[in-house]
């Protein structure tokens, strides 16, 4: 088990360090315990810090799930029971001796759980998107890996936890594009939450869009859609006038499907704009890298339909 002393801020020093990573289609995993045999990892790029569980203040009318208050650094932020939250027991009957301070979303959230174990490296196109996932703590669920042994790991889909317990972004009043409808946009967010969040924001602005689940079909797609249009004589510009992605994707991340479209001549002069939950600069760093035309934290619908207007204006006026 991790140690939760002077080896946990060792272990998760410097996680900026590990953007590295995702240009080579890896990830870190941090896995924990709930009290049951199912195993758990979130991302260790969205964990700021392990401690041991601190005292928490208890405070009425919070959403159901959150524990109460802490005060961490100066800061106070909300604790959640991850065992309540996914339904697996009720709030107060388990054993939660660790906590996860996550920071995602531009929120940071303390998260209780019954131990925290290590820290595994696993490959994008070894992570998977659950089949038939329905109710229940499965609801939760953004993909599973499996460990050499053979044990099975889900991981997290913390943005539906932080939209679920505290309730969705609203989208308010976005000035539509003009002549938004003759404009294509293409994303890909494996996050059902995001993708909602983003299509209301993309209707609000008037323009057509499609979009994919996770990288590797978001890549597939997008060489269709180039084939197609080579086959027809057309350009792919033609067709898409900008590509959005998500950084952290089952299969295949953000990092190397930018790395992939701009590497392909096909898409040359269609921008690419990342839009993710890990909005460290660090993160940012690494996606301009790879060639990212500008990079959003998740989520702000205004600052992410201010974003997207010049690109979208920019593209249709050199089409």
């Amino acid at each position: 088990m991790l140690k939760l002393d002077r080896e946990e801020s060792a272990l998760l020093d410097s996680i900026d360090s590990r953007t590295q990573l995702a240009g080579s289609n890896s990830m870190e995993i941090l896995l924990f315990s709930l009290g049951t045999t199912e195993n758990f990892g979130i991302n260790v790029f969205k964990v700021r810090e392990v401690s041991k569980t601190p005292f928490i203040t208890r405070t009425p009318n919070m959403p159901s799930g959150v524990e109460g208050l802490i005060s961490l650094r100066g800061n106070v932020i909300p604790v959640l029971s991850l065992a309540s939250i996914l339904g697996i027991a009720p709030p107060g009957s388990q054993k939660e001796d660790a906590m996860m301070v996550t920071e995602y979303s531009k929120r940071t959230l303390g998260f209780l759980v019954e131990e925290v174990d290590r820290i595994i490296r696993v490959d994008w196109e070894k992570v998977r998107t659950p089949e038939n996932v329905s109710g229940g703590s499965h609801a939760y669920i953004t993909a599973i890996t499996e460990l050499p042994d053979g044990r099975l790991v889900s991981i997290l889909d913390v943005e539906s936890i932080l939209a679920n317990t505290f309730g969705d972004a609203i989208v308010g009043n976005i000035s539509p594009l003009g002549n938004g409808h003759e404009v294509n946009v293409f994303f890909v967010d494996d996050s059902a939450v995001a993708r909602r969040k983003i299509t209301e924001v993309l209707d609000k602005l008037g323009v057509r869009h499609k979009y994919a689940q996770n990288g590797l079909e978001a890549w597939t797609r997008l060489v269709s859609i180039a084939d197609h249009a080579e086959h027809t004589g057309r350009s792919v510009a033609e067709e898409i006038d900008l590509i959005m992605v998500d950084a952290e994707m089952p299969e295949m991340d953000g990092y190397v499907l930018t790395r992939n479209i701009k590497a392909d001549v096909r898409f040359g002069g269609i921008p690419v704009v990342m839009h993710s939950s890990l909005s460290s600069e660090a993160n940012r760093a690494m996606g301009k890298r790879v060639g990212v035309d500008s990079y959003v934290a998740k989520f702000d619908a205004d600052v992410l339909a201010e974003t997207l207007r010049p690109l979208l204006l920019r593209a249709r006026r050199a089409a």
